[in-house]
């Protein structure tokens, strides 16, 4: 990825002590966290982790704000068990623990989180987010997947094989400006040339890689406006398309 003292920048930001107002559930042969509106809802998102798991306070803390805003939120355990990634772990050998925690490796684990959405939860509408890691599934998932109606990728991109603009469904691509992982160029214009579907890249200036999810809104006031403007984003994109 970027270099080998840092190959993913997931550590930017901080991490939110969050209890998360959902419960953790079976589904199938995975764990995952789950959290509904306070009215029925035909509407679910997918919520996919970064580099440090399914149970990081931060991405609860996006699962119930997605939930507050009328949706069923669940965010399943994608690594299905595996240890997920530690600020204590040797960044030497991150490629190494990412070799059984492929992104493009998680179709089992997305049928049965549909199946449980569409038969236990009465959902019809289904969409995804992902940040960082997740970020990626997410776009793997727009490649693939045309039932679900709506993605947004944040800070994550597939990055081999020749399809991999050719989406399949309407996805928002949310990036910072001074994101060293991401080809920022090269991302917007090939998607223009290849993407059929409707697709929006949005680059915050000044911003890097974890900021919608990682930064704090109420200790980092400079990034305030980034971080509301991009989940605001995040919100009239699914809102659009689910």
């Amino acid at each position: 990825m970027a270099n080998e003292a840092s190959p993913c920048p997931c550590d930017i930001g901080d991490r939110m002590e969050y209890g998360g107002l959902g419960q953790e559930l079976q589904i199938g042969h995975i764990q995952a966290y789950v959290v509904k509106p306070s009215t029925v809802s035909d509407k679910a998102v997918i919520v996919i982790q970064d580099i440090y798991g399914w149970q990081l306070p931060n991405t609860r803390y996006m699962a119930d704000m997605l939930a507050a805003n009328g949706y069923v939120a669940v965010c399943p355990d994608f690594y299905v068990g595996k240890e997920p990634w530690s600020t204590s772990h040797d960044w030497s050998k991150f490629q190494e623990w990412l070799e059984d925690k492929k992104p493009t490796n998680i179709n089992k684990e997305v049928d049965v989180v549909l199946t449980f959405l569409k038969e236990k939860c009465g959902s019809k509408h289904i969409g995804a987010v992902g940040f960082c890691w997740g970020g990626v599934v997410t776009h793997y998932l727009a490649l693939l997947y045309p039932g679900i109606k709506a993605g947004v990728s944040v800070y994550g991109i597939i990055r081999e094989g020749d399809d991999r603009y050719s989406l399949k469904s309407p996805t928002l691509f949310i990036f910072g400006e001074n994101d060293h992982v991401i080809p920022l160029e090269q991302v917007s214009t090939n998607l223009k040339e290849n993407c059929t579907v409707d697709y929006q890249v949005k680059i915050f200036p000044g911003q890097t890689h974890g900021f919608v999810h990682r930064k704090r809104e109420d200790v980092n006031p400079e990034d305030k406006l980034s971080i509301e403007t991009a989940r605001k984003d995040m919100f009239n994109w699914l809102n659009k398309y689910m």
